[in-house]
């Protein structure tokens, strides 16, 4: 698999939807997550992110202008222990309440599947950081039409234990703008993941498609002590 430059992969890409991103600094000592979204529709455009916990929700900017908020308000991210979870939609919770019961990742996501918003089924994409000890590894997940036939759900998890320095994946809603909307394929994009926490965010925000970004979030989390920090931007402040 070829390393790809994850600032390309942005500027090339003018609707890639919703991304999360996952991996360690170079360094080794951070555990790291970012998290955007993308819109096309008013409602969609509409949002920002909020911290909320430990985690963060999505939320209005205007509220008189919020149409349908079933697809587009929730928490992308919660921790629970010393699991940090992000995802593209309510999934969030049918995970946090999964592993709250000792179900897995895997077996959490299987009571959901893609979104119902024909004629895109906009995948759902999971993520899930687990920190222990000193120890860190992660698991991403897409759920799926089959190839835009709603009657079959395609299911695919990824786990990467013990992750490089430097390293991370990249996993987004659409390969592309179009009508429908084309669905992820192939496997999380190998990307590198540096130490400057401000830096990549720079880089992630100035690369996202500036008609279409609406919000983004990055966590570096300290791996040793398992403290974080975090860096929300708005595109609606």
């Amino acid at each position: 698999m070829k390393m790809l430059s994850l600032e390309q992969e942005l500027k090339e890409n003018a609707y890639p939807g919703r991304g999360i991103v996952i991996g360690k600094s170079a360094n080794g000592k951070y555990a790291v997550t970012a998290y955007f979204i993308m819109g096309r529709s008013s409602n969609s455009r509409n949002r920002v992110f909020v911290e909320d916990g430990q985690g963060i929700r999505t939320q209005a900017f205007d509220p008189s202008k919020l149409e349908d908020p079933s697809l587009i308000i929730y928490a992308p991210v919660r921790v629970l222990g010393n699991k940090t979870i992000v995802t593209n939609g309510d999934q969030t919770d049918t995970i946090y309440e999964g592993m709250d019961k000792q179900l897995t990742f895997e077996q959490s996501l299987r009571s959901r599947e893609f979104e119902p918003d024909g004629p895109n089924y906009t995948p759902r994409i999971s993520g899930i950081m687990h920190i222990e000890n000193g120890t860190y590894n992660y698991a991403m997940s897409i759920l799926k039409s089959n190839n835009g036939n709603p009657d079959a759900c395609n299911r695919y998890t990824y786990a990467y234990e013990n992750p490089v320095a430097g390293e991370g994946h990249f996993i987004h809603t659409y390969m592309h703008d179009g009508n429908p909307l084309p669905s992820f394929e192939g496997e999380p994009k190998w990307v590198s993941i540096p130490d400057d926490m401000d830096a990549f965010t720079d880089m992630l925000w100035n690369s996202l498609n500036e008609e279409n970004k609406v919000s983004l979030f990055v966590r570096y989390i300290d791996i040793a002590t398992g403290k974080y920090e975090t860096k929300i931007v708005n595109k609606n402040q």
